[in-house]
């Protein structure tokens, strides 16, 4: 299996660009603040998938009564 399997195949998805960007021209300080700001946007997600999870369990608490 090809790691590009996972991503998203509409050609115009933010995620795939990111992905594609050459990272060559970029100065070490500005990779820097890139990964910073991708760690931020992964830390968006996982608390993102957490809410998920505790609305799901919320609601399945719920109908189980």
């Amino acid at each position: 299996m090809d790691l590009d399997d996972d991503l998203p195949r509409k050609g115009d998805d933010p995620l795939a660009r990111l992905l594609k960007q050459d990272l060559g021209p970029l100065s070490v300080a500005e990779l820097e603040t890139r990964i910073a700001a991708l760690e931020a946007e992964i830390g968006r997600t996982r608390a993102k998938i957490e809410s998920a999870a505790d609305h799901k369990a919320n609601a399945e608490a719920l109908f189980k009564r």
